[in-house]
């Protein structure tokens, strides 16, 4: 087996994997399953839900990764060359993986377009179509923004062939010049911006009303929906089963401690949550904007815009916050790629620029009919689903969590049980006092809490 690159420090190693994890699902989506599930009682099940259901399972495709040492099929093949068939499990992370990325590239090519226009002042500029003068009129503006820059025609498809141009970039500098090189800058900057951003917010007249909603919990909001939907947030904002975990810690030099660094970046992830709470309900308070509706893109898009236009040095906190987004779209992007690259090279034994050419070029297509779904071909369904939505659905409500299941049947059930515990301890020069807890979760706890994960979506 030919001997992989592998990253080249132990705080490259942190930020990428974490750099993997953190994107717009800790950014825009807790927030609003924060409001949509009664506040601080989602945050405490959510906690939990990172402890008994993250690190565990991240223990165990880490295990699976470097032990593996290959991309997200071939690991299979690896850790278990007489047991056929497991290897589609790969398959299926992979090709969610892409489909994914192929739709999270328009994303991040809207938070390019807002970081811009927020730079040269388009956002905040008056249209015939909405009146600022009042609350209500800032809100028709910045909804009437949303829909210029996202569901245009030509615009978007601008922005989002910029980013998969520097994914391009990234990508073609390979493991330690590329990847570990952009998130040694990227991760350090977006942490500083979120803590800016805290301490802004923290100071805002009602800061302490926000705080109480987000840190004290009141119980009797809780149900069942709460539970379910805090696993499901726990299990994406993690990138679990998407592949990516596995392709990186392929990367992995040997002595790696593994339970320590699932430790890391959970808790590195969980922070970026929290941070995000602390900086959207002091605001919200604020500037009244409680009631409004958080979820998806209208937090971000408008409500946001929202909360700067009524703050001193409006466009510097809009860039800086659209700053803070594109980087984090641009980490998460780079992370989605990686594992269809690493397939390619490892599967198909292509050289690194080819690997990465046969996995970008396509997405300047597979991305514009994703940006255009949004748009002008807004009207044309499958399942009742644009095609953004129906690949968000599939990809992320359905094959992520069978992903995921598997995956723990695999660790849990098939694969030998000396090599996830000589994988958690550096075979035996550790001492690993949580390994039979962590094998007992991964064998019987977390399948079946993705598969609670699996059927809430349809219910």
């Amino acid at each position: 087996m030919s001997q992989k690159v592998k990253f080249g420090s132990k705080i490259g190693l942190i930020a990428a994997t974490v750099g993997s994890a953190v994107g717009l699902g800790n950014i825009w989506r807790f927030p609003a399953e924060t409001q949509a599930n009664g506040g601080a009682v989602f945050l405490l099940i959510y906690i939990a839900c990172v402890f008994i259901l993250g690190i565990p399972v991240m223990t165990a495709e880490f295990s699976l990764g470097r032990g593996g040492n290959s991309d997200a099929t071939g690991a299979f093949r690896n850790v278990t060359p007489d047991k056929k068939g497991w290897w589609l499990v790969g398959a299926l992370a992979i090709l969610a993986s892409y489909l994914i990325l192929s739709f999270y590239m328009v994303v991040s090519g809207w938070t390019l377009e807002y970081m811009i226009q927020s730079i040269t002042g388009n956002l905040y500029a008056p249209t015939a179509e909405a009146n600022t003068a009042t609350l209500t009129g800032e809100e028709a503006l910045f909804s009437q923004k949303m829909a210029s820059y996202v569901t245009g025609t030509y615009r978007p498809l601008v922005m989002t062939f910029i980013m998969i141009a520097a994914n391009l970039l990234v990508l073609l500098k390979g493991v330690q010049k590329g990847i570990e090189k952009m998130s040694n800058i990227m991760m350090p900057l977006l942490f500083v911006l979120l803590l800016v951003f805290c301490a802004v917010s923290l100071t805002l007249p009602k800061a302490a009303d926000g705080i109480e909603y987000f840190l004290k919990p009141d119980f009797s909001a809780m149900t069942p929906k709460t539970v379910v939907n805090a696993l499901g947030q726990a299990f994406f904002s993690l990138s679990l089963a998407m592949g990516i975990l596995v392709t990186y810690s392929s990367y992995y030099p040997a002595d790696t401690k593994l339970t320590r660094t699932a430790v890391t970046v959970s808790l590195l992830d969980l922070g970026t949550a929290i941070l995000m709470g602390l900086i959207i309900f002091p605001a919200v308070m604020t500037f009244g904007l409680a009631d409004h509706n958080l979820a998806g893109s209208a937090l971000v898009f408008i409500t946001l815009p929202e909360i700067f236009a009524q703050m001193g040095g409006t466009l510097f906190w809009s860039t800086l916050f659209f700053l803070l987004l594109s980087v984090a779209a641009f980490t998460s992007t780079i992370s989605l790629a990686e594992v269809s690259v690493a397939f390619m090279e490892c599967h198909f034994r292509m050289s690194r620029k080819r690997a990465v050419v046969t996995v970008v070029t396509p997405l300047f297509l597979l991305s514009s009919i994703c940006s255009l779904s949004v748009g002008p071909w807004s009207d044309f369904k499958i399942m009742g689903l644009t095609i953004f939505d129906f690949l968000d659905t599939m990809a992320t409500n359905i094959m992520l969590p069978i992903g995921g299941i598997l995956l723990c049947i695999y660790m849990g059930w098939v694969a030998p049980r000396s090599f996830f515990r000589n994988e958690l301890t550096n075979n035996g020069t550790l001492t690993s006092h949580v390994f039979g807890l962590i094998a007992f979760i991964v064998k019987w706890v977390a399948p079946a809490l993705i598969a609670l994960v699996l059927v809430g979506q349809f219910i």
